[in-house]
């Protein structure tokens, strides 16, 4: 065989084993992943009887002052978010009330105000779908999802799907091939210097809770970086009584004593703008 063809061949075959090696066995559509997608995760009428739902448990940060630090997050439909995060007995909070965010947290001098949202945050807060994520009736939520191909996420084959919001972001969501549960997604944020990163949301230890499958363990982190944000989720509370007050801006509080707080605002990856929902 002459040199040429040999090369040929060769470069045939070995696009052949890579085309096996990054697509799954199974050759299925968009809307069957999606749909075995809602399923794994508990079914769509399941999902659309959640109205609220609160996560309690810890959470480690690079940027915070202390490991296994407390933190409480609410959501409530259709884009409300309160997150709380506790360090030496001082509270940090981030809010989204579906049109504005503000962020309260303790300074040097002993008190706090309210400040608003960037619009980089609020944007990014709008955009997040929280309670349920992307693909569970991305349809009404004016959400189109493509196939573009499939990846290894932690050693096993995942479907890679484009999803793209009604604000023309595009963000990625994988698929496990088997389980068809959602593993990681991916979107960019802005950081406190302006600098744009890609920020990965890994998911892992799915339990049931009430028929539906949560992830209680998520990583977030840029994909640039070894620094991971890790929060582990102790409890799921499924459609608690969560009074719209809750994600009211209030007025500055009055604070006493020496405050040391988490600062939320250097890491892109924690929740508030932009939270990893399931």
């Amino acid at each position: 065989m002459k040199p040429f063809a040999l090369w040929v061949l060769t470069g045939c075959l070995a696009s052949v084993v890579f085309a096996s090696e990054q697509i799954p066995k199974q050759d299925l559509s968009v809307d069957q992943i999606v749909e075995k997608n809602v399923a794994a995760r508990g079914g769509l009428d399941a999902w659309r009887k959640v109205q609220t739902m609160i996560w309690s448990g810890h959470v480690d940060s690079a940027n915070a002052p202390a490991p296994d630090l407390p933190f409480v997050l609410a959501m409530k439909r259709p884009n409300k978010t309160r997150f709380e995060v506790t360090v030496f007995n001082q509270r940090s909070v981030r809010v989204f009330d579906g049109k504005e965010g503000w962020k309260l947290g303790p300074n040097g001098m002993g008190s706090a105000t309210p400040r608003p949202y960037t619009m980089d945050e609020v944007t990014s807060a709008r955009d997040e779908q929280v309670i349920d994520g992307l693909l569970i009736d991305h349809e009404a939520k004016g959400i189109g999802v493509t196939l573009e191909g499939a990846d290894q996420v932690g050693g096993r084959d995942a479907y890679r799907l484009a999803a793209k919001l009604p604000s023309g972001v595009t963000r990625h969501v994988w698929v496990d091939a088997q389980t068809f549960l959602d593993v990681k997604v991916d979107r960019q944020v802005r950081t406190p210097l302006g600098q744009t990163v890609v920020v990965e949301v890994s998911y892992s230890d799915f339990r049931s809770v009430e028929g539906l499958q949560i992830p209680l363990e998520i990583e977030s982190g840029a994909v640039a970086s070894e620094k991971k944000d890790k929060l582990t989720i102790d409890k799921v509370s499924l459609n608690p009584s969560l009074d719209d007050g809750l994600f009211t801006k209030p007025a500055a509080p009055p604070m006493r004593g020496k405050s040391v707080s988490i600062d939320v605002d250097a890491s892109p990856t924690l929740p508030g703008a932009g939270h990893p929902t399931p």
